[in-house]
């Protein structure tokens, strides 16, 4: 069976681009294998004392990103998709690459938001970092409202 690895942020474009996913893996008899790419310092705080760490704060949001995915994941296999979930901490970019490497995927999935020119540059583009370190293809899907 192929494997799928689709990325998700938990933006307003996941559910547009777990609909595409599962669309493309019934086409060609996939499994889709969720990943979250957490932030390393989550819990981390600048205040008048500089940084603090709140373990409270990363322990919250761990859960709600746990819970995102796991709701994504009934979701896919609601629709007869095989899924799985695997929460990670890390460069999202390079993670999830290592992720789709490990697991032999044969796809990455991931959600292009039209933003280009000063953005990219000022913040950098996930999405157009994967296309262009993947061995891997990897489709881009439109998820702007344009």
């Amino acid at each position: 069976m192929k494997k799928i690895i689709l990325p998700v942020d938990f933006s307003d474009s996941t559910d547009h681009l777990v609909d595409f996913a599962v669309g493309f893996a019934k086409d060609i008899s996939a499994a889709i294998s969720l990943i979250h790419v957490a932030s390393s310092d989550i819990g981390f705080v600048i205040g008048d004392m500089g940084f603090q760490y709140f373990p409270e704060v990363e322990e919250n949001e761990i859960k709600f990103e746990l819970k995102e995915l796991n709701r994504l994941e009934q979701r896919i296999i609601s629709q007869g998709v095989s899924c799985t979930h695997i929460l990670k901490q890390g460069v999202a970019g390079d993670t999830i690459l290592e992720h789709a490497e490990e697991n032999n995927a044969d796809y990455i999935v991931v959600g292009s938001h039209g933003r280009s020119g000063v953005y990219d540059v000022l913040i950098g583009s996930l999405t157009k970092e994967i296309t262009r370190k993947s061995k891997i293809p990897v489709l881009v899907v439109p998820c702007h409202n344009d």
